[in-house]
Formats: structure tokens, C-alpha cells, sequence
């Protein structure tokens, strides 16, 4: 359950005035995406959905964004962010090696490979290659901090913003097309945007907008 924006639904606007034809379409590509990898082979998608599980856990939703699906998507697409970290490959071989020494730092520490890992073991093993603690030869020239840091969290965290589970949990109407956006000051919002329940709720900001009409 949504506790910031409770009952709000941003495809609930699909058919309304806040979406056109270009939105709608976009939103419907992404959520045709294929579950199955077209990019990385078997054994790299089950660690590379082990690691979207432990950095962005879904656990109570019972139909979650597919945050895998939009990596291996990006990397079968070649869409590039339009820079890189010197240190780090193109994306799609930074992903194939980092998962690959991810795997091999699981077999060394605990015998299996990173998907077969308890959440805490797959935990400790992410934090330690956050803070640079890790050191297998198969991550080559690669420093496991730098693709952490540039690789691991952006497009995971990308991935699941560009769902409509993502805007759900913000509160976001989508694209501004055609409709758009007027009250653009800090803590304002237009009357249609949902109501942030934890800052007073839908009645508190309606008052809020009256008095800046």
C-alpha cells in the first residue's frame, strides 16, 4: 500500500485530460516490456534480479515493476546515459562483468552463486561492493565502488521511475502533456495532483492552493 498517496493510481488519468496520445503510448510501450532477457544470458538475469530485489525490494506488491526487464532492455538497446565513468566499460560489458564477479565473490564467500544468497548475504555482499571491499579477479581494471556508484544504482532506480509504480509512490500525474503544470513553487501543487497524506492531506493543500490563486 501507497501510505504517502493513498488510493492514488496515476493510470487512473490515462483516459482523462492529462494524458495525450504521445503519453499514452509511451506508458503502454513500457508496460509491454518482454519479462524474458534478450540482452544477458539465463545465469546473468537471475543475479541481475537478485540484485534489482535487494536494492529496491517490492516485496509486498503483488504485480512489481519489472526492474530487470528495463535494465537488460536499456543494454539490448544500447541506450546510453551520453557519458561514462572513465574507469568503467560500455554499459553492457560493465553489467555482464560486474555480474559475473558478483557471482564469483558469492561462490567464494558462501558456495552459491549471487541469486541462490540469503537477503542478508546478498545485502552484505552489495555493501561491500558500495564501500570498494571486494576483489575478485574476475572484476578485472573494473573498481566494483565506480560500478556501484554509476552503473548499479542509476539504472535500477531509473528503471523503476519510469514505471507508473514509481510515479504512484511520488504522487506524479506523468508527463506534463498537454495539461501541464501551473503551482511549480515548493510545496504547492495543482489542484488535480494527488495529496501527499503525511503533509495534511488533500484538504490542507486545497487550502494552500486557494490562497495562492
Amino acid at each position: 500500500m501507497n501510505e504517502r498517496y493513498p488510493g492514488y493510481d496515476v493510470m487512473s488519468k490515462r483516459g482523462g485530460p492529462s494524458w495525450n496520445d504521445a503519453t499514452r503510448r509511451v506508458i503502454d510501450a513500457r508496460l509491454r516490456v518482454p519479462l524474458e532477457p534478450r540482452f544477458f544470458t539465463s545465469e546473468e538475469w537471475r543475479t541481475l534480479q537478485a540484485v534489482c530485489e535487494a536494492i529496491l525490494p517490492q516485496d509486498d506488491d503483488p504485480e512489481p515493476a519489472p526492474l530487470a526487464a528495463y535494465v537488460d532492455q536499456k543494454m539490448a538497446q544500447n541506450h546510453t546515459d551520453g557519458f561514462r565513468h572513465g574507469a568503467l566499460p560500455r554499459q553492457g560489458e560493465a553489467w555482464r562483468r560486474g555480474l559475473a564477479a558478483l557471482d564469483a565473490e558469492a561462490q567464494s564467500a558462501h558456495g552459491a552463486t549471487f541469486h541462490a544468497l540469503s537477503p542478508r548475504q546478498r545485502d552484505d555482499l552489495l555493501r561491500r561492493m558500495q564501500t570498494g571491499d571486494l576483489s575478485d579477479p574476475a572484476w578485472s581494471e573494473m573498481p566494483p565502488s565506480v560500478f556501484f556508484q554509476y552503473r548499479v544504482i542509476p539504472d535500477i532506480t531509473h528503471a523503476f521511475y519510469a514505471h507508473p509504480k514509481g510515479w504512484n509512490e511520488m504522487g506524479f500525474g506523468g508527463p506534463a502533456s498537454p495539461r501541464g503544470y501551473v503551482r511549480l513553487g515548493l510545496d504547492r501543487r495543482d489542484p488535480w495532483e494527488a495529496a501527499e497524506a503525511s503533509h495534511g492531506g488533500e484538504a490542507a493543500a486545497r487550502r494552500k492552493n486557494e490562497r495562492v490563486r
